[in-house]
């Protein structure tokens, strides 16, 4: 039986083309009660076998003044909010959701269908629903061919037992509730597996399972690639990999290419196989990592469990990864999988690093040049280029380009006015692709690009570091756990995507939802650092209301991120701690009063500790101790709906 989920959904307005992270607006959106024949599918988690089957969803939040349960509760984490199906009570005609991977949160787009759309990943088949076919009936679109059925390559697909067990981001000293979830991985050789990061995201223990075989073996996770949803895997028992032979990859297909994915989906306990072909390939939106990549839209059916199971060609070659799905009233059977460019470029990543480093960026903000006025504006002789709106401070472009510059070649291929580049023989593709992707090999962080640009009427060439892009408001915590300092009941945390997604647009407030949204980090380490909520006590009266403030100084010292501010908060000598909040809002505490009030604090609420690990190592100033802070450096980027919502815009 279903436990009840609460999923909060974020509205973005921008265009079908440039999807943006939250909105301005408080929708939300509720997965009530699952029961049977319900239109929805949401996968069960089984957390205990003694707890509660028929959970309750209370949609009166509380207030923003109202003080947050000290309890841990049985919050849904990422894979355990996994749903998607029929319209929203609420959702509005023309809104189009784009979810991640395991439903943490949603982008939402203009659809010019007008038609309410889930975009979701599903790698997580949570154990406990043995009525899957009640949702829907899978096995009309099974294949059992005589190709397949007894091929030996599918025996390199494995089924994934997977704890997690997730951050509890309102209270960051604790976790939330563990529960399990099923998936798919395959075998590459030399001792590992590849399957989704989101299949494995804050795991405690996964597990392994051959096809016929009754034992699972205990699989280590090597390295995780959030951005492009994949992970790797170890085992390290000899008797699973005794007969085993691993997969081979093939190239990228082409249109119309039949392809078959296989995995370990709802309906069943043995492998599945579905039949389909290659409907498009282009750049796509990875609902897990909030980014875009390569990707291939199939019309074989994937499931909840498919994820992270491989998808074959003809000759029985690995072309892709299984990890998401497009859902419409309009439109069906649209599936996604990871190509092998991209699966490579995260394996070579892991070879190279011992560690995944990311996709490069080049960091700034695109318009197109359509319009004919406007190239001739520009000094732009031809119907091709790019216009750089903005560019990311943290990035190594912002050394070498400037507003207003067009580029017009990306190492000697010609960008166009649309903002794409020629792909394979009679196709193109979007210039952000070759970011990541150059001609037959990889970009990697480091790498060095060559830009053509015209500058004021005048052509010239230019070099630029391509690196990951610096986030002011993370998507994932880095570690798992998030950072947290309290002072005398108040709690200090970064703002961050998980924890916006737990808290809700409606206890965030207007004004963090914008810094998110808009702003970009001025240097490497800067975080919006907030007063998630106090912890009432007699030391701190009359602020025990507060909650998700972002703090911006201490004692008059402009705060650069939550470390820095544990630094300011040992480092004070000062009677006082005057801490300024947005609108000049202050809270004042006597310092030796609130030292001496910490303990009591900790052990009242049961917090093992005044601050998590990471903030007890010395504190480094990245920026150096006489780099002069502005107060309009911190995140204040200017709004403008235009900047991430309008069609001519993107950010490679």
């Amino acid at each position: 039986m279903a436990t009840a989920a609460a999923t909060c959904w974020f509205t973005a307005l921008t265009s079908a083309t440039g999807p943006s992270r939250y909105s301005l607006t408080s929708q939300r959106f509720f997965a009530t009660t699952l029961r049977r024949h319900s239109h929805l599918i949401a996968p069960n988690s089984e957390t205990n076998q003694n707890a509660e089957t028929h959970a309750a969803i209370n949609p009166n939040r509380k207030s923003r003044t109202s003080k947050k349960p000290l309890p841990s509760s049985p919050r849904k984490s990422s894979a355990q909010k996994e749903a998607i199906g029929q319209r929203f009570p609420g959702t509005s005609k023309d809104e189009v959701h784009f979810s991640r991977a395991d439903a943490r949160s949603s982008k939402t787009v203009r659809s010019q269908r007008n038609q309410p759309v889930a975009f979701k990943s599903f790698g997580l088949q949570k154990k406990g629903n043995k009525g899957g076919n009640n949702v829907f009936d899978i096995k009309e679109q099974q294949v059992e061919t005589g190709n397949f059925q007894d091929a030996a390559f599918l025996n390199a697909v494995v089924k994934v037992y997977c704890t997690h067990t997730a951050p509890d981001y309102s209270l960051p000293w604790q976790k939330q509730r563990q529960y399990t979830s099923t998936g798919s991985a395959f075998m590459i050789g030399d001792g590992k597996l590849l399957t989704n990061a989101h299949c494995v995201e804050h795991d405690t223990q996964v597990k392994v399972k051959r096809r016929g075989d009754d034992t699972k073996y205990v699989a280590k996770v090597l390295a995780r690639g959030i951005e492009c949803d994949m992970a790797l895997l170890s085992v390290e028992s000899t008797e699973f990999w005794e007969g085993a032979e691993p997969l081979h990859f093939g190239r990228l297909p082409r249109l119309q290419d039949p392809v078959t994915v296989v995995g370990y989906p709802l309906g069943g306990d043995t492998i599945s196989v579905t039949k389909g072909v290659v409907s498009r390939i282009e750049v796509t939106s990875y609902a897990h990592g909030s980014s875009d990549l390569l990707g291939i839209q199939i019309d074989a059916a994937i499931n909840p469990g498919n994820s992270g199971g491989p998808a074959f060609n003809d000759q029985g070659e690995c072309v892709g990864v299984a990890f998401q799905v497009f859902r419409s009233d309009e439109v069906e059977n649209i599936g996604y999988v990871i190509p092998t460019t991209v699966v490579s470029h995260f394996l070579e990543d892991y070879e190279r690093n011992g560690k995944y480093t990311g996709f490069p960026c080049l960091g700034v903000l695109l318009q197109k040049l359509e319009n004919p006025a406007l190239r001739a504006c520009l000094g732009v002789p031809s119907n091709e280029g790019v216009l750089v709106r903005r560019v990311e401070p943290t990035s190594d472009a912002s050394n070498v380009l400037k507003e207003g510059d067009v580029i017009v070649s990306f190492d000697g291929i010609r960008v166009g006015c649309e903002g794409t580049v020629p792909f394979r023989s009679t196709e193109r593709i979007a210039f952000r692709y070759l970011i990541s992707q150059k001609m037959l090999c990889f970009r990697f962080a480091g790498d060095v690009a060559e830009l053509g640009i015209v500058r004021a009427g005048s052509f010239t060439k230019l070099k630029a570091v391509l690196n990951p892009r610096v986030h002011l408001v993370p998507y994932h915590i880095e570690g798992g756990q998030p950072s947290y300092l309290i002072v005398a009941g108040l709690v200090f945390t970064p703002l961050s995507d998980p924890l916006i997604e737990e808290e809700c647009e409606d206890q965030i407030g207007l004004k963090l939802l914008t810094k998110a949204r808009y702003s970009l980090a001025k240097f490497k380490g800067e975080q919006i650092v907030i007063l998630s909520q106090v912890l009432a006590n007699e030391v701190n009266i009359g602020y025990e209301d507060m909650s998700n403030e972002q703090v911006l100084k201490l004692n008059g010292t402009r705060i650069k991120n939550i470390h820095h501010l544990a630094y300011l908060v040992d480092s004070c000598k000062d009677k006082y701690l005057v801490f300024e909040f947005e609108d000049n809002y202050l809270a004042v505490l006597e310092r030796e009063a609130a030292c001496s009030a910490s303990a009591r604090i900790l052990k009242d609420y049961g917090i093992p500790a005044e601050r998590s690990p990471d903030l007890s190592e010395s504190y480094v100033d990245s920026l150096g101790v006489n780099h002069p802070v502005e107060q309009h450096e911190f995140g204040d980027g200017p709004v403008s709906n235009s900047e991430f919502g309008f069609e001519g815009l993107l950010w490679v």
